[in-house]
């Protein structure tokens, strides 16, 4: 089984993408798959993982950075379980796959060549997470031939606003570095744009990395004689 642990958002948009990610994963593999929150929205991880404690379980958290609901949120929530057969995948970080959805997304949008491009993440007080960041950013910058600079909607600097802001003189296109819609995209929307791409959502290779991310925790997993089903 995959506990698909995102987030969570009060926006109803926000959930709908993630349980419609949830089931291009179940239509695209054999798995049962079961989404949980880290925060915000239930349920939580724990009570997914109590409510399937005959079943084996992979929690492979949708995040685009290592911060603390990675290290501390969805482990303590694991540990408080009752569920004995749980293992936490690779967050997705930037991985490699990320990137050329978040090229999808901008030219979805409307970005052209010339444009200057803002890398939009949601932010962090972790350094480490703050480092996936701009490398996502570094990487779509040499997938598109740029120069990518990182605003961010929230606990972290230079806010995405006033990077959008220092950017004008040219058009100005804004790659979100978001999975999911809710507060955070929306203060990306309002930053002052001129093309505001949408989060990553639910995208093939979004599906196809989720599934990557179980797979190589099964397998591990497998090698230590105590798979996860």
């Amino acid at each position: 089984m995959i506990v698909l642990a995102a987030h969570g958002t009060r926006d109803p948009r926000g959930a709908r993408v993630i349980e419609q990610l949830a089931d291009r994963v179940r239509a695209a593999a054999p798995v049962p798959v079961r989404v949980a929150y880290a925060d915000v929205r239930q349920p939580d991880v724990t009570t997914v993982l109590d409510s399937v404690r005959g079943c084996q379980a992979v929690v492979v958290p949708a995040f685009l950075a290592s911060g603390y609901h990675v290290r501390t949120d969805i482990p303590a929530q694991i540990a408080a379980s009752r569920h004995r057969h749980a293992v936490v995948a690779e967050p997705f970080g930037p991985a490699p796959e990320l990137i050329g959805v978040l090229r999808d997304r901008l030219e979805q949008a409307g970005y052209r060549a010339g444009d200057a491009v803002v890398l939009a993440a949601a932010g962090s007080s972790d350094p480490g997470a703050l480092a996936e960041v701009r490398f996502a950013a570094d990487t779509l910058g040499a997938l598109l031939g740029v120069s990518v600079q990182v605003g961010y909607a929230a606990t972290a600097r230079p806010a995405i606003a006033d990077v959008v802001a220092r950017a004008r003189g040219r058009r100005v296109a804004v790659a979100s570095w978001l999975l999911a819609p809710g507060l955070f995209q929306r203060r990306v929307a309002d930053a002052g744009a001129d093309v505001v791409a949408d989060p990553l959502g639910v995208h093939p290779d979004v599906v196809g990395l989720v599934l990557a991310r179980y797979r190589r925790a099964r397998r591990q997993f497998t090698l230590t004689g105590d798979a996860p089903g």
